[in-house]
């Protein structure tokens, strides 16, 4: 029996409104469930209504919508009347926050023209409950942060709304090394990843030394290994603890190595994904085995922002030089000679030898293959490069020798992880 085309139709149809309907009440369900913890007036059911609000009069008629948003308003108004005659207060959050869902609600409706509008409403009503959610972090945050940051932060921002469109998007010397437009976006890209891992370093790191250890790992995991060094010598920390906190950086060093090649050479992360996350694996247990409990606040780390203009600066032209030699040795002695350029590169920054190799093979100068290996090259160097530090900061000798044991092992794991690998792949 074969089922009426106008049938099959009229079924899709209902099934992607009722898909509307549930997305639109979710968001606002998902909105209303953290302002009912926060315990405010207007709680889960009214968001849930409010996002639901939003698709009928979208679905009614896109300008119907106004109508509806009028509707909303009053009910903000009534909101701060509400909380002005109860304790002389104000609703302001709670009240844009339904306006937002209000709007995210309407956005569900765009979805039946693109299904991108599903996305963006779905991931929009995320971030509202994040924000809202973590009220108390980002106080702490903006009261904690230094005039000079803020500067920075919003001068890097305009520079990169301002100057990006700007920039040509091609090779503009002889050698065809240089391309403005992609160079700057990542720079901005590092950059902006770098910021948000600072935001969680400044927000939890006091929580103890091994929130320190993986939020500063995610910064920069040289330096925090150097100030975490001194910390742990100062404090004449137990051995096995020291060493598991120190793992700690390079665990979170391959995460965000990982990362890097992920957003800017995605079709590398198959090759990379196992090596990169067997050590991860390797170092976490490792580090387990070795921990303890701790308690105390660790002292902050002392790490600069990196949206500061002169960290960018100075991350561009490092940047610039490892593509440069990168690419030239990638020219004149192939695949060996950029992965011995990567891992050379990875004694000053694996972050930024990552992001070359990704550039590489998005500019088609390398396959994903080779900058695969060169991630992994170049966070093993950023492993073995930490070891005489930290001898240089604890001045203990069993610290330093059973981190060079881990660190061996934890080589060797990741060796075997890319041989096999490659042996699959084939």
């Amino acid at each position: 029996m074969t089922l009426d085309p106008a049938v099959i139709d009229s079924t899709r149809e209902y099934q992607a409104l009722a898909y509307q309907a549930a997305l639109a009440t979710g968001i606002g369900l998902l909105v209303g469930l953290e302002r009912e913890w926060a315990q405010k007036e207007v709680g889960v059911r009214t968001f849930a209504l409010t996002g639901l609000l939003g698709l009928i009069t979208f679905l009614i008629a896109p300008s119907f919508t106004l109508a509806g948003l009028a509707g909303v308003l009053l009910l903000m108004t009534f909101l701060n009347l509400q909380s002005l005659a109860k304790d002389q207060s104000l609703e302001l959050t709670t009240a844009l926050t339904l306006l937002v869902v209000y709007f995210l609600g309407a956005m569900v409706g765009k979805g039946q023209e693109d299904t991108k509008w599903y996305f963006i409403s779905a991931t929009g009503g995320i971030v509202v409950m994040l924000l809202l959610a973590w009220k108390l972090e980002l106080r702490k945050f903006a009261g904690a942060l230094r005039p000079e940051e803020i500067r920075s932060a919003v001068l890097l921002g305009l520079l990169s709304v301002v100057i990006s469109p700007m920039l040509v998007n091609t090779t503009i010397d002889r050698w065809q090394l240089f391309n403005p437009h992609q160079f700057w976006m990542t720079v901005v890209i590092i950059a902006g990843i770098g910021f948000l891992n600072y935001v969680l370093l400044r927000l939890y790191s006091d929580r103890g030394l091994y929130y320190a250890a993986v939020l500063g790992g995610l910064v920069n995991s040289t330096a925090a290994v150097a100030e975490l060094a001194g910390q742990l010598r100062q404090r004449a920390t137990p051995v096995a603890r020291a060493v598991s906190i120190l793992l700690l950086t390079r665990m979170s060093m391959f995460v965000r190595n990982g990362v890097i090649l992920a957003i800017f050479a995605p079709n590398s992360v198959s090759r990379a994904a196992a090596p990169l996350g067997a050590m991860a694996v390797a170092t976490a247990i490792i580090a387990r085995f070795n921990s303890g409990a701790d308690t105390t606040p660790a002292e902050p780390l002392k790490l600069t922002s990196p949206v500061s203009l002169a960290r960018v600066t100075k991350f561009g032209l490092m940047f610039f030089a490892l593509a440069v030699t990168c690419t030239l040795a990638q020219r004149w002695l192939g695949a060996p000679g950029f992965l011995a350029a990567s891992l050379i590169g990875g004694l000053v920054s694996s972050a930024s030898t990552t992001a070359t190799a990704a550039q590489l093979v998005s500019s088609q100068q390398i396959s994903p293959a080779t900058a695969a290996f060169a991630t992994i090259l170049t966070s093993l160097a950023s492993v073995v490069v930490q070891l005489p530090l930290v001898q240089q900061q604890t001045k203990n000798p069993e610290i330093t020798k059973r981190l060079t044991v881990a660190t061996v092992l934890i080589i060797g794991i990741g060796l075997a992880a890319m041989g096999a690998s490659e042996f699959f792949q084939h």
